[in-house]
């Protein structure tokens, strides 16, 4: 019996003499005994890991948001105005983040729309309108702010009687106190004369709110992928402040690698595959089921043989393919 780190594992050397006494059923049963532990530990850890919320209640809850768990040092998310361990996220922009699927679904959703807009009061608008300083950059976007302002930027809108209009607005200000539109309609609310602002960005690029409690909102503009992965997220929320976010993640990561490595080994010891649990399970079941039809003992060995060496090619195939996969990346 021995022990890789925490994972069990174990090797038994039984009698020939006795084996050859038992019937195949029995020695089927025997040769089956490793397999069958390894899927009782796959399915058991599975079931843990999906009924992990539960088991957690009483210290952990979920549904709330995402918990940031960490932040990639000089990522566009992190810096003074932008993520924090231990932030819990909410929105980005008008999708809310109730889990860490919400944030990589709403994140595609971002990369596949058009930029959101906002609504902005007219007078704020004719006030910042730059109708001699719009210049077009190289991806056809057009530009209107100076390119030494960190603050500002470009948003495109139509008030009904021209088409494209532009206007340098401050991206904080101009956000912070407004809803989100797609349209002019979207902002006729209340008899206030306001416009659906755009922000007009390079292709692909996207300016994104992301509410993260308790800090103040995150302006983020770049590639949506960016801010995917720039952060590690986990949907428990701790009810204690002494508790830490990253149990349940170190308790996740265990039971899937627990099911990966158990599901594995029950895959692999389970082919008719020389020198592997495989093989002599595949003795057994002919000898109990082949022993009326196939009379002559050796015929049955050799029928034996050919499905084993079918077996060990097909593994040394998928061994040898997933080599060459790692390696050639």
């Amino acid at each position: 019996m021995f022990i890789f780190i925490i994972y069990p594992g174990a090797f038994v050397d039984l009698f020939t003499t006795h084996l050859q006494l038992i019937s195949p059923v029995q020695q089927l049963r025997i040769f089956c005994a490793g397999v069958w532990h390894n899927f009782v530990v796959g399915v058991a850890a599975l079931a843990f890991l999906f009924l992990l919320p539960l088991f957690l209640l009483p210290f952990y809850y979920t549904g709330a948001g995402a918990v940031i768990t960490e932040v990639i040092e000089g990522s566009a998310a992190s810096g003074a105005r932008g993520l924090f361990v231990g932030d819990l996220v909410t929105h980005l922009e008008d999708c809310p983040v109730r889990s860490v699927e919400d944030w990589h679904a709403c994140i595609k959703d971002i990369s596949h729309r058009p930029q959101t807009g906002y609504c902005i009061h007219t007078a704020t608008l004719q006030q910042a309108r730059s109708p001699s300083r719009v210049y077009k950059r190289l991806g056809g976007t057009l530009e209107c702010c100076s390119n030494n302002s960190l603050t500002d930027i470009c948003f495109s809108y139509s008030n009904n009687l021209e088409s494209r209009l532009h206007a340098c607005l401050p991206a904080r200000k101009t956000i912070d106190s407004s809803h989100t539109c797609r349209t002019n309609m979207d902002c006729q609310k209340d008899f206030v004369p306001n416009l659906c602002v755009v922000p007009s960005l390079e292709n692909q690029t996207r300016l994104i709110r992301v509410r993260h409690q308790p800090q103040m909102d995150m302006l983020f503009v770049g590639y949506p992928l960016h801010l995917q992965f720039a952060v590690s997220l986990t949907n428990f929320v701790p009810r204690y402040r002494f508790l830490h976010f990253d149990l349940p993640v170190v308790i996740e990561t265990f039971c899937k690698y627990l099911v990966s490595l158990s599901g594995a080994l029950a895959v692999i010891n389970a082919v008719p595959c020389f020198a592997l649990d495989g093989q002599w399970m595949l003795t057994s079941f002919l000898e109990a089921t082949l022993s009326s039809l196939i009379v002559e003992k050796q015929n049955r060995e050799l029928l034996g043989f050919f499905i084993l060496l079918a077996g060990s090619v097909l593994l040394a195939s998928n061994v040898a393919l997933g080599l060459w996969m790692v390696t050639a990346r």
